[in-house]
């Protein structure tokens, strides 16, 4: 689950984390008064409250692509009201949601710092290694894609301790891959240990501080955070949980969550997905890839639900326009084989099955699904392993073209 950048920065700030002064604004007076709120003179900084990163690189539907993005600098008083009247209601498109686009229905207002320096901090799980990831990056010539495209020695990644976090050599590291001064390494330490913390409290998937800023008293401040939360753990997160906004869902994803499953959608591809586990979903889009193809969509389905909810959400797959292929890739235990069969057969009676449909079954109740198929006399395609699975959907799909 992600949340909206004030959101994360009042988070981050109860963790000794210096956030700039603002306010949440929802209508163009609301946002002068959070602006003198923050700081009696400006200049201000006014931020679009989407889910989505490089706003800074949007535009405003139906305005120049040169009249202002969904983050603007504001100096002077009389010019609050009008930048927020075009920032609220507006129609923002970014780098990250084209071709796609957000309503922006509200905005962040701060105070601005003006900073001697700005870098990236990223924490992330590390799967492969068992660890959490510390990423810092110089942002000298670029935002942080720039950065990791062109000059990815200038990220720095540090496996960090579960139970203590960065090290005090670690942190040493940083302060010298930053070049920074020694009389500020304190500062970073309780910067760093603080995120830390944030994650490790939050059932964090990814904390972000893009960028951070150092002012003229090297104090490091938090000029943008974003924190994304473990869905299976929001039942600790009594204070996160509410701040669900279903209204950056697209309906899919939506109706998915409905169910306790997850919905993703990708600008390209033709293939949709239906796995029952992260590592099956990644492993599955790297072989279809392999391939040649694209995945335009995956569902991510879970153990412990019946029959209805697994066809309400295979039909999330069956009825989008983009998809011409469909494969399922379940390895059955929680999630029982014979329910994700009875699923196909119910999804199809509804909405029709227009499009190949190839299916690899592994585990609990495996034979009975493969019967409940065969009886269907549905034109299921049954594979043996997940090699073979993609190799038949591809090739039935480009025998129906």
């Amino acid at each position: 689950m992600n949340i909206h950048e004030y959101q994360a920065k009042h988070i981050v700030s109860q963790y000794g984390i210096k956030i700039p002064k603002g306010h949440i604004a929802y209508t163009p007076l609301e946002a002068k008064r959070a602006a003198l709120s923050a700081s009696r003179r400006g200049p201000w900084m006014l931020k679009a409250q989407i889910q989505s990163g490089a706003r800074d690189k949007g535009y405003f539907l139906g305005l120049a692509k040169n009249s202002g993005s969904g983050i603007r600098l504001v100096k002077s008083k009389h010019k609050l009201v009008k930048e927020a009247t075009e920032m609220l209601g507006g129609t923002l498109v970014t780098p990250q949601t084209d071709p796609k686009s957000k309503t922006v229905t509200r905005i962040y207002v701060e105070a601005y710092h003006k900073i001697r320096k700005i870098f990236y901090t990223g924490f992330a799980i590390d799967r492969m290694n068992a660890c959490v990831t510390l990423l810092i990056a110089k942002l000298d010539k670029g935002d942080i894609m720039t950065t990791a495209a062109k000059y990815p020695e200038q990220i720095l990644r540090l496996k960090l301790d579960l139970q203590k976090g960065a090290k005090a050599i670690q942190i040493m590291q940083v302060a010298e891959f930053l070049g920074m001064r020694a009389k500020n390494v304190l500062q970073l330490k309780k910067y760093l240990q603080g995120l830390f913390k944030v994650f490790v409290d939050k059932d964090a998937l990814m904390l972000e501080i893009n960028p951070a800023g150092i002012d003229k008293h090297g104090d490091i401040i938090a000029l943008d955070a974003k924190l994304s939360v473990d869905d299976k753990a929001l039942f600790r997160q009594k204070d996160i949980e509410p701040l669900f906004d279903a209204y950056e869902m697209e309906e899919r994803e939506l109706r998915a969550a409905k169910n306790g499953f997850q919905y993703r959608s990708f600008e390209e591809g033709s293939i949709g997905c239906i796995v029952n586990g992260d590592g099956i979903a990644l492993a599955a889009m790297d072989l279809i890839r392999s391939h040649g193809w694209d995945t335009s969509c995956f569902l991510n389905v879970k153990g412990g639900v019946d029959r209805d909810k697994i066809a309400a959400g295979i039909k999330l797959i069956m009825t989008n326009p983009r998809v011409e292929g469909i494969l399922i890739n379940v390895l059955g235990g929680f999630l029982r084989c014979n329910l994700v069969a009875d699923g196909i057969i119910a999804a199809a009676s509804e909405v029709g099955l227009n499009v190949p449909l190839v299916v690899r079954f592994e585990g609990t109740n495996k034979e009975e699904a493969k019967q409940i198929l065969e009886n269907s006399r549905l034109p299921v395609i049954v594979a043996d392993d997940m090699e073979d699975s993609v190799i038949k959907l591809l090739q039935a799909m480009e025998e129906s073209d």
